[in-house]
């Protein structure tokens, strides 16, 4: 049984996350999602809470047929990252890898002994959530780069506004 984690913050979750997790799972028999950075939220580049990025995961994936099982979870970030890949082994059951392309979870995972593997990247140039984030404050398209259940509930939610609104406050105190 071969066990892959796939970390993002997922600010929001998009479609090169949705082909990291289809990746990942073809690469492994189960797969533990970790929301990171899960103590964030309100800010311009952490704009949605822990539980509303869990909820645009579980939308994304009752979408799909996987037939492979899935553990979504989130952890904090620490602020001694010698101890980063400890704290995740103690929020996870054992784990075999790490799929990431974020260089310092490539260098404390490898000091730690485990192997990360990267993972291809899907319309980098586009899909970067920092990128769609923008795109919202300017207004312009974004529903395409994202899943629908996920366009749904930023909208629900009022996502989009918090995130013009949270780019207008940092302008205020600049």
């Amino acid at each position: 049984m071969v066990r892959g984690v796939f970390i993002g913050r997922f600010q929001p979750f998009h479609y090169g996350h949705a082909e990291a997790i289809k990746f990942a799972l073809d690469n492994s028999d189960e797969l533990f999602i970790v929301i990171g950075s899960a103590q964030k939220n309100h800010e311009l580049e952490n704009p949605f809470t822990t539980g509303e990025r869990y909820e645009m995961i579980i939308r994304y994936l009752k979408t799909k047929d996987y037939k492979k099982p899935i553990l979504i979870t989130h952890m904090d970030d620490i602020v001694n990252h010698s101890l980063w890949v400890s704290n995740l082994k103690s929020y996870l059951p054992r784990f075999d890898f790490i799929f990431s392309n974020n260089r310092l979870v490539k260098i404390l995972g490898e000091e730690a002994g485990l192997k990360v593997i990267p993972v291809p990247f899907y319309k980098r140039e586009e899909l970067m959530a920092t990128k769609i984030r923008e795109k919202i404050i300017k207004g312009e398209p974004w529903k395409d780069l994202v899943p629908d259940p996920v366009y749904e509930y930023i909208k629900e939610i009022g996502g989009d506004i918090r995130i013009k609104e949270l780019a207008q406050a940092k302008e205020d105190v600049h």
